[in-house]
């Protein structure tokens, strides 16, 4: 795939894999290639595997933890060969040409399950894996400004209490992340970086990079660094590693790669994963059905191993706009090789996302509401978060030194999780339970539209779960916040040579605004070159932030601060935006003011 040029648009097509790919949410990760020294990997190789041929599958072979080694004989007797072994939990990886190995392995004395991971074969490049390409990059003279998603979130805010802790490492299980990146170099821990693609840790140098554009996009919203170039993550001050679980060419995640990245997680201290995918490669798994079966409940036990070693996993619910609460079809899987309609149940899961413990997140439109594409479903969606919808995207890093924009909730995921690492640097003796709990307690309640399949209270509910992820009110603690935020959410029509207006009531704030007046402006508007736009103060007097530049650029979203230290701060603020020529229209879509 081309890389985008600087500050284009990503409207690519995605595969199959990424959380229910929605249109223009797309792919993977890259890493550096420094030699930095990296621990031990968790997987135990075993006995080098038998050398690939056609019809390789892979399997899950489940015992008790600690008894791999009781059954890995077994494996080899039944036509097998063992490609990775995770004594731990109970999990080996297990490699056959045979049709009948999964069959006649349940029969084996001490195997609690077996399955396959795929429809397809394993590809030769498992055996012996090529490096991912080491892209050249490109220097940026873009600055780092206001972004709407940042602004909806209140992450601006959120850093004057911190910019997340250097101690903090959180992990982006996804296509790969490029650490050389200059956006993401500063904040890469390239020690504990790998890839876990067919689900056996790579610690080469630079096995972790992208193969793709998805993955390096996710770790550019959870910790860009605040250094004045292209953009700023949620948590800037924190460190990234990329656990490359996408296989190169398919961009799939199937199972023996999440169990090998959560393992991975919990062994290296990764405080939070994201994780913006689905297992692969079925969109739900059925423990009806063996071969899922076994998918479960290995990718359950990494979970619960990482976990227990500290690490909170956030995961996208997924862009196919559908009630996981209320599950009737599957009509796209397995996505590995022809896709069949099948009828499901609630007992079928979306894995990693509906794994107890996963903090399941939802995405948000600009303006608050749901993502055209999300999923939803009461019970099952924990918190919102900005994913972008339609024109409006998520502008983040991409490989080479480039930027672009995504949709989809693989961009509401990293969101959630830079606010995760930014609790956990304040609260750093906190569990993974108890971060997840801060999350919801945290979050901005949001009501139900008028949309009946939103189902719950204003408190949780199927669209938002407990709310709207907050990273301010996430890390305020004892801490006062940096100033007092009001914002109007309600839509005001701009039409052909009109004159609208969008009122804000500011009460409780002492004596005169401030001189650094923030003042957050989503405007969806073709040609803004039509456009005036002013800040009303509540005795009239007109701050005019932007007056008709911009020519054939579509829509304001940017935060401007005014020096309004001669205004009271008390009374209706208002936004005034002049549409100054004909066949151009738009809305004000929010705005906002932090004193």
């Amino acid at each position: 795939m081309a890389a985008a040029a600087l500050g284009t648009t990503v409207a690519l097509a995605a595969p199959a894999g990424f959380a229910q790919a929605a249109p223009t949410d797309t792919e993977p990760v890259a890493a550096r290639s420094a030699g930095a020294t990296r621990s031990t990997a968790t997987t135990t190789p075993a006995a080098a595997p038998a050398a690939w041929a056609a019809g390789t599958r892979a399997y899950l072979v489940i015992t008790a933890p600690g008894g791999t080694s009781a059954v890995s004989g077994a494996v080899t007797s039944n036509g097998g060969s063992v490609f990775a072994t995770y004594d731990a939990i109970g999990v080996i990886v297990a490699h056959s040409t045979s049709a009948s190995f999964a069959s006649a392995m349940r029969t084996v004395g001490g195997v609690q399950q077996v399955g396959a991971t795929r429809t397809s074969d394993v590809p030769a490049d498992a055996y012996n894996p090529a490096l991912p390409a080491n892209p050249a990059q490109s220097t940026t003279t873009l600055t780092e400004s206001n972004r709407w998603d940042m602004t909806q979130i209140k992450a601006e805010q959120a850093w004057a209490v911190t910019t997340g802790s250097a101690t903090v490492k959180v992990g982006v299980l996804d296509t790969g992340v490029d650490d050389q990146h200059q956006d993401i170099a500063p904040n890469f821990n390239a020690a504990d970086s790998a890839s876990c693609a067919y689900g056996k840790a790579d610690t080469r140098a630079g096995a972790w990079r992208d193969v793709g554009t998805h993955g390096t996009h996710v770790a550019g919203t959870i910790a860009a660094a605040k250094n004045g170039k292209g953009v700023i993550g949620v948590a800037p001050g924190v460190k990234i590693s990329s656990v490359r679980i996408a296989e190169p060419t398919s961009s799939l995640f199937f199972a023996e790669n999440t169990i090998c990245g959560f393992v991975w997680a919990g062994d290296h201290g990764f405080k939070v994963t994201n994780n913006s995918y689905y297992t692969d490669p079925w969109q739900f798994n059925c423990p009806d059905n063996l071969d899922q079966a076994a998918i479960i409940e290995g990718v359950r036990r990494a979970q619960v191993y990482a976990e227990g070693k500290g690490s909170l996993q956030v995961a996208a619910a997924g862009n196919s706009n559908y009630d996981l609460a209320n599950k009737t079809t599957d009509s796209e899987s397995p996505n590995d090789s022809t896709p069949v309609t099948r009828t499901i149940t609630n007992a079928c899961i979306d894995i990693p996302t509906e794994l107890p413990g996963v903090v399941t997140v939802a995405s948000q439109a600009s303006g608050g509401a749901k993502a055209s594409y999300s999923n939803f479903g009461n019970g099952v969606i924990d918190i919102a978060a900005p994913g972008g919808d339609g024109s409006t995207q998520v502008y983040s890093t991409l490989p080479g030194g480039k930027y672009g924009n995504m949709s989809g909730t693989s961009m509401a995921s990293p969101h959630v999780a830079g606010v995760a690492a930014l609790i956990a640097s304040t609260n750093p003796t906190f569990t993974p339970a108890q971060i997840r709990d801060q999350l919801g307690v945290q979050a901005t309640d949001r009501a139900c539209p008028s949309d009946t399949r939103c189902k719950g209270t204003t408190t949780k509910n199927g669209f938002f779960g407990e709310g709207a992820v907050d990273a301010l009110k996430a890390v305020g603690g004892s801490t006062p916040p940096p100033g007092a935020y009001f914002e109007n959410l309600t839509d005001v029509t701009i039409a052909d040579n009109a004159t609208v207006e969008s009122p804000i009531t500011v009460s409780g704030v002492t004596g005169n605004a401030p001189a650094t007046l923030k003042v957050g402006v989503d405007i969806k508007h073709t040609y803004i070159g039509d456009l005036k736009v002013d800040l009303v103060a509540p005795d009239g007097t007109v701050y005019t932030v932007h007056n008709r530049t911009g020519s054939g650029t579509d829509n304001i979203v940017q935060t401007f601060t005014v020096n309004a230290s001669a205004e009271v701060a008390n009374g209706v603020w208002k936004l005034r935006v002049n549409d100054n020529a004909s066949q151009d229209t738009g809305k004000i879509d929010a705005w906002n003011l932090t004193f």
